[in-house]
């Protein structure tokens, strides 16, 4: 492996090991109980290095999220030839409940479930969650050809995957079993994508 191959594998497992023990104080204590020199201390690193590598507190958490950020536009820009843009992103969400992919919010395992109780239970972190939003419908506006016909189209899809998710997890917190879920998560996405296969022109 090269120089550079070896420094940027060695800043990933940076970034991972911080943001890995930051999730675990935040969920042992509430996020905003756990200060940055307490984080920084715990991962054996200064604060300014810290800060290097996540520029605000909430980053730590959404880091862990990151790479969902252009997941859309990369199922987009690799679906098969002749296969629409709604179907591919609709076969993807589908695979992703099959195999209870937490992004999908069909996933009971109490690990993911306290992760989305400190996600969506800080107001910062919500507020955080804007960006991480609109730098998805920012990557799939660029992968449908750019202009306001692909931004609106983008907005949509990138709001139903959301809603779609929050439904299953919202369902999964009042004590329903995922077995009880997935019929209707599976059919709920089924109806929903199908409605933008009519009316999205993208």
């Amino acid at each position: 492996m090269s120089e550079t191959g070896l420094r940027e594998r060695k800043k990933r497992r940076m970034y991972e090991t911080v943001s890995e023990i930051a999730i675990e104080l935040f969920l042992e204590k509430g996020f905003d109980a756990v200060s940055v020199a307490e984080i920084a201390a715990a991962a054996e690193i200064s604060k300014p290095t810290l800060f290097r590598y996540f520029p605000a507190k909430e980053d730590l958490v959404l880091h862990l999220i990151a790479d969902h950020e252009t997941e859309s536009a990369r199922v987009v820009a690799g679906r098969a030839e002749g296969e629409s843009v709604v179907g591919a992103l609709r076969a993807h969400f589908l695979a992703g409940l099959a195999r209870r992919d937490p992004v999908t919010g069909l996933n009971d395992h109490p690990r993911v479930l306290a992760f989305h109780r400190l996600l969506y239970g800080t107001p910062s972190l919500v507020a955080r969650m804007y960006g991480h939003l609109e730098r998805s419908e920012e990557a799939l506006t660029e992968a449908l050809g750019g202009g306001l016909d692909a931004r609106v189209a983008a907005g949509q899809l990138v709001a139903v995957r959301r809603v779609l998710a929050m439904e299953n997890w919202r369902r999964i917190e009042r004590g329903e079993r995922v077995e009880e879920i997935e019929r209707d998560a599976v059919a709920a996405a089924e109806r929903v994508f199908g409605r933008l296969e009519r009316s999205l022109v993208v």
